[in-house]
């Protein structure tokens, strides 16, 4: 059980880093519906992945309480740590490219809700 738990975990690990890396290119082109469709997969990917590691932990606890040595286990989940740690390399590439764009549009509209007296938008009546 414990290695299918960890083999899904793995597999949704890939999904999400296969997505950040598509997320990279549609910012880089201006993709932005791409990268809308693909927000809400990717929530509903990090939902199970956060559930399936409740498990995985859950699984380990009730191995270890029955006296098995769960340090057979140890590759498998070396393994899903560096996928992990890719994955979390691979999302703050995403952030650096997203951040400062955000920044940007920030400062616009502060400068255009500054010269328009604190609203976004002049209405003429």
């Amino acid at each position: 059980m414990i290695e299918t738990t960890v083999e899904q975990l793995k597999s949704i690990v890939n999904q999400l880093h296969d997505s950040i890396l598509l997320d990279i290119e549609d910012v880089k082109k201006a993709k932005h519906e791409s990268l809308v469709q693909r927000n809400e997969i990717k929530l509903e990917l990090m939902d199970t992945l956060s559930k399936l590691k409740q498990n995985l932990n859950d699984e380990l606890s009730s191995e270890y309480q029955k006296g098995v040595d769960i340090t057979i286990y140890k590759n498998s989940i070396d393994e899903l740590e560096a996928q992990l740690g890719e994955l979390y390399r691979a999302n703050g590439k995403l952030a650096s490219i997203v951040l400062p764009v955000k920044e940007m549009y920030k400062e616009i509209i502060d400068e255009l809700t500054a010269q328009n007296g604190g609203a976004l938008i002049e209405v003429m009546a």
